[in-house]
């Protein structure tokens, strides 16, 4: 099997947990080259990975005016980072695995779309859940037949209310202006989903949410902006960032802090974001949305997401004209019922050990396949294949803003194409 080489661009926690791809199976992938502005960051990475200290870089841009480095690039910057590096790296030559979501612009995400055609080269979006096996089973019980034509289906995505809190109120995620929507950043995978498993084009979209609790006017009485000030609620609040923070495992810390020592962990709490007060940050985003599709041929679809769960995890309900499945993601199985023979048959699934329920290696393992023999197609999701849901997360967000208008799907996309 060949080695592929590969440069990392972004070396927080989506690049590491790419990364350890190579750490696991350094026979299929070998990183030569790492870019992150944050030195100590990229230093940790390099050591990981025995780059030499020449081929560590400050920013993309000191890697993209190198002769190619390697044979792709990851790249898992922050979202509004995402469409420079990738073009100037399909254009350099390099195969790209890019992280959700493509861009928050959809004018970007359509030239993007255009330049891994135009360069001939993978741009795979890593909609990691398509690459699970628990989602990989749901897909070929539906493809072999077994519950008939699909006529609706319901998704649940529980964000979990500390993870919520971390990401969306206090994390790089809680303000669209500086990241995405939420139904962008963090459900674009729930769009690309429903699309994979009706396999028919989306044609309308509506949609309704809103940022109903983390906001100024529901904060305790006296609460200050960080929670280590003295917070009068402190044992009464569940977003209380001490308690939140300082028993979290090294990785989990490293998430908000380059010291994961407790004095470390401390002082990022004491200014930092994660510290402070969830009613007193500039966070935009929803805190639950939904989501109505109306596909082609009449299959209708719902998505619910909040961020008020125990848990965090996904249930489905696929209604076919044969049967119906059922499953939640968290639980590793799901269900097959049979309308002509009232029967039902569990199907258990194996968890692997990566993130995202085995679908951080899945989908490391099949673009390393498609980068070996490729001969001019496109992987599993493509830039192509990923615009497609990325315009019903775009969508759902515009009928959200109008107060849940149906938007139909074909005149947005060519609303978008010719701007």
């Amino acid at each position: 099997m060949k080695q592929v080489t590969a440069v990392l661009i972004g070396a927080g926690s989506r690049g590491n947990a790419y990364g350890n791809y190579a750490i696991n199976f350094p026979h299929e992938l070998n990183f030569v080259a790492i870019a992150d502005p944050d030195l100590e960051r990229s230093q940790l990475f390099a050591k990981q990975h025995e780059i030499p200290e020449d081929c560590v870089y400050s920013t993309w841009a000191d890697v993209l005016t190198q002769p190619q480095l390697a044979d792709v690039m990851v790249i898992t910057t922050q979202d509004r980072m995402h469409y420079e590096p990738t073009m100037r790296a399909l254009e350099k030559g390099y195969h790209v695995l890019l992280e959700k979501p493509m861009s928050p612009d959809p004018e970007e995400c359509v030239k993007m779309e255009e330049a891994e055609d135009l360069y001939d080269r993978l741009l795979t979006i890593c909609h990691v859940l398509r690459y699970t096996p628990f989602w990989s089973a749901i897909k070929r019980t539906i493809d072999d037949g077994e519950i008939g034509k699909i006529v609706s289906i319901q998704l649940n995505e529980n964000v979990g209310n500390l993870h919520m809190a971390h990401s969306f109120v206090r994390g790089n995620w809680r303000n669209s202006d500086v990241s995405s929507p939420m139904i962008l950043a963090k459900s674009c995978h729930d769009m690309d989903l429903l699309s994979w498993l009706v396999s028919k084009p989306c044609t309308h979209v509506s949609s309704f949410g809103s940022l109903m609790h983390f906001r100024k006017e529901n904060a305790p009485e006296g609460a200050p902006l960080y929670c280590l000030d003295g917070c009068p609620a402190a044992e009464q609040c569940q977003y209380y960032a001490p308690r939140a923070y300082l028993e979290k495992n090294e990785r989990s810390l490293r998430k908000i802090t380059n010291d994961p020592s407790r004095e470390g962990v401390i002082k990022a709490l004491e200014n930092g974001p994660y510290g402070k007060c969830v009613y007193h940050t500039d966070n935009n985003v929803v805190d639950h949305q939904v989501v109505n599709l109306q596909f082609q041929e009449g299959a209708t679809a719902t998505f619910s997401m909040s961020g008020f769960t125990h848990d965090i995890s996904r249930g489905i309900q696929i209604m076919g004209t044969k049967g119906e499945i059922r499953g939640y993601m968290k639980e590793d199985k799901f269900t097959v019922y049979d309308f002509l023979t009232k029967q039902k048959k569990e199907n258990f699934i194996h968890r692997p050990k990566s993130g995202h329920g085995g679908g951080d290696t899945g989908v490391m393992s099949n673009f390393l396949h498609e980068v070996r023999n490729h001969n001019g197609g496109k992987g599993l999701t493509s830039a192509g294949t990923s615009v497609e849901s990325h315009m019903i997360a775009f969508a759902a967000e515009e009928s959200r803003k109008e107060q849940g208008k149906s938007i139909d799907l074909a005149e947005f996309k060519e609303r978008v194409r010719l701007n």
